[in-house]
């Protein structure tokens, strides 16, 4: 908490501690600001960071395909971790610009602010608004180079951390248009220069589906990796995709959309029958993680139809209380895509749309065509109907099942699994339980363990991977069986929050790779059937050490090899034993609590989705059926890998 500053007596003569004048003012030239705070533009100089640099490229072509003048783009990874991005758009201006006196191109490249989004002529819709990507890219690079093809010629220019090395040449004749940009990320600003490769591939496919026809090419040379995608149906064939291993209640994806001068409105939508809703919006391409006016304006709209159809066909009797929000969400999968000229994101990372007039305008493009598409449909208007009153029946028997709970104080009806070591506190805020992998190593958990509020859940094996299996499946599995029982909210439509018995859900696996395939099975399930745990972030991963180094009654305890090597590097007398753990069950109680389970000292990772669509994505490819693209993830991630035992 910042600390309030004291009262100023402004008849007192005060004491002057340095200099302060102008000399002291420094003024920073463009792009010396961004060398100087690159998290200020970038988000920060590790991963994100790094991978920014390569959204700020794509997001400019994909402009030029919003504009109407783009239908292919291409992003080259390189062996030494150069980026290229090349497009068919019309080609960054090379003339020299009235107001600068310099060429457009280096102008668009070395100062910020500068670009076709500030004038409603340049672009009509665009992601990138500030105009400062190109030039934030050149700052933050070793070197850049740019290659322009337009009005017959080809132009080149070349920078090294924002500054021109060359001047702009003219190199040829060119058939086409189009602007190809190569970088290689400042070792200087960023230590480790590692790209997140399902990231990329997983932000090159979304751009695909929300741009229909746009062909995008990854080609991944360091891995051997390439990937091509084009979608002409759009959203809706990504509400299809999305919806794959799951039973939808109609064949074909409702699909809603309207366009004028100033917004252009998409909607697509699937129900299943599952319980889960799962629904993304974007706005101007740009993955508005936490909603916003567009996603408000849908929600509100697919309710209020719900309830107006449902009462004027007698479907919902006149004596019955208004379906509400969930129960005619349950089960839907849904895509809403706003394109507006002049966008209001709230907060620096665009996760969520402010512009007030698009709730009212999507609502409307909602309530008409929804209710149209009803009116033509009403076979499938009914069945989605019945399923919204299924689960309103469903949830409010639920709740005068809890309030009769409360009332009797029971905690619940469901005997704990035999194998559950329970903790002696009740209130689930301050309880934790450890999913332990083995018997041996549950049982130094349980011994080891403060019994006042941890307790331990011990798996035996690898536990079933429910993205491949049926749901009967799930249920008839032992060890998942239990772990839903001791975690006390039940899955799917019987779900209830309120019934959570502790607030960290910690999964404690071994460090090799066992564990780590444990420990994604684990993950998978929580995924597809408790994802609101890993929402409320109630779901954590323990970390154990690798390796205890010990001199005499001396212990230290380290956690990878570069920690080992630092160790050995640092330490010039020797005589250090160093002791490999290849599991959990190897440490005794005593080591087990010091290392991995003290509050004080333990090291937990907490489980979070950044991006719901990206996470989704991961979990098909990393345990679905298809081979193919699990082989191209470990080929782009091999570099990552850590421990590995063979």
């Amino acid at each position: 908490m910042r600390a309030l500053p004291e009262k100023v007596n402004h008849n007192s003569t005060a004491t002057v501690i340095g200099d302060y004048g102008v000399e002291q003012i420094k003024v920073l030239e463009d792009l010396e600001a961004v060398r100087m705070r690159p998290g200020m533009y970038i988000g920060g100089t590790g991963q994100d960071g790094l991978m920014h640099l390569i959204w700020e490229i794509v997001d400019n072509a994909i402009d030029e395909h919003l504009a109407g003048s783009c239908t292919e783009i291409k992003v080259t990874v390189h062996e030494d971790n150069r980026v290229t991005v090349e497009d068919n758009g019309r080609g960054v201006p090379v003339e020299i610009h009235p107001e600068a006196g310099v060429n457009t191109l280096e102008l668009v490249f070395t100062k910020l602010h500068t670009g076709g989004k500030f004038d409603t002529g340049g672009y009509k819709v665009s992601g990138g608004l500030h105009g400062v990507g190109a030039s934030v890219v050149n700052a933050l690079s070793e070197f850049l180079e740019v290659e322009v093809q337009r009005n017959g010629h080809r132009y080149y220019q070349k920078f090294s951390r924002g500054t021109p090395v060359s001047e702009l040449k003219q190199n040829g004749s060119a058939q086409g248009t189009g602007t190809t940009v190569t970088f290689l990320p400042d070792r200087e600003i960023f230590s480790e220069i590692k790209y997140d490769f399902a990231r990329l591939s997983h932000r090159l496919k979304e751009l695909a589906y929300l741009n229909p026809g746009l062909a995008i090419h990854l080609d991944n040379r360091a891995a051997g990796v390439q990937r091509r995608y084009q979608f002409e149906g759009g959203i809706a064939a990504y509400v299809k995709e999305l919806n794959e291993g799951r039973t939808p209640l109609h064949q074909e994806v409702i699909s809603l959309r309207d366009e004028s001068e100033s917004l252009s409105v998409e909607v697509a939508m699937q129900f299943t029958d599952e319980y889960d809703e799962n629904i993304y919006s974007f706005a101007n391409i740009i993955n508005t993680k936490e909603g916003g006016t567009h996603l408000m304006g849908f929600k509100t709209a697919l309710t209020r139809v719900f309830n107006e159809y449902g009462r004027e066909k007698k479907i919902i009797t006149q004596d019955a209380e208004n379906l509400d929000g969930r129960d005619v969400r349950e089960g839907l999968t849904a895509i809403v895509s706003a394109k507006l000229r002049n966008p209001q994101f709230e907060g620096q990372t665009k996760t969520k749309l402010g512009n007030p007039e698009v709730q009212e305008r999507v609502s409307d493009i909602v309530r008409e065509q929804l209710w149209l598409y009803f009116n033509n449909n009403p076979g499938t208007a009914r069945l989605l109907l019945e399923k919204a009153l299924r689960s309103q029946e469903a949830r409010l028997a639920a709740k005068k099942a809890r309030q009769l709970v409360r009332r009797k104080g029971l905690l619940s009806g469901t005997a704990l699994p035999g194998k559950l070591a329970d903790c002696a506190e009740k209130d689930p805020a301050k309880c934790e339980i450890y999913i332990v992998e083995g018997d041996s190593a549950g049982g130094s958990a349980k011994q080891g363990r403060n019994r006042e509020f941890q307790a331990i859940l011990p798996l035996r094996g690898k536990v079933l991977n429910v993205e491949k299996a049926a749901f009967n499946k799930l249920l008839d599995n032992k060890e998942l069986n239990a772990l839903i029982t001791a975690v006390g909210t039940g899955i799917r439509e019987g779900f209830d929050i309120e019934r959570l018995r502790y607030h960290k859900i910690i999964l404690m696996c071994d460090a090799d790779i066992d564990g780590a395939h444990i420990r994604t099975l684990l993950l998978t399930f929580l995924f597809r059937n408790l994802k609101q745990l890993i929402e409320q972030g109630y779901i954590y991963i323990a970390k154990p050490p690798l390796y205890q180094v010990k001199k005499g009654r001396q212990a230290h305890y380290l956690y990878s090899d570069e920690e080992l090597n630092t160790m050995r590097g640092n330490s010039k007398d020797g005589g250090w034993e160093v002791k490999r753990y290849k599991g959990l069950g190897e440490m005794n109680p005593a080591e087990l609590w010091e290392t991995t389970m003290n509050p004080e000292k333990r090291i937990l990772k907490q489980v979070t989705i950044n991006d719901a669509l990206e996470a989704e994505e991961l979990f098909k490819v990393l345990m679905g059926s298809e081979v193919g693209p699990r082989r191209d993830f470990i080929l782009e991630n091999s570099d990552m890998t850590t421990n590995l035992d063979i």
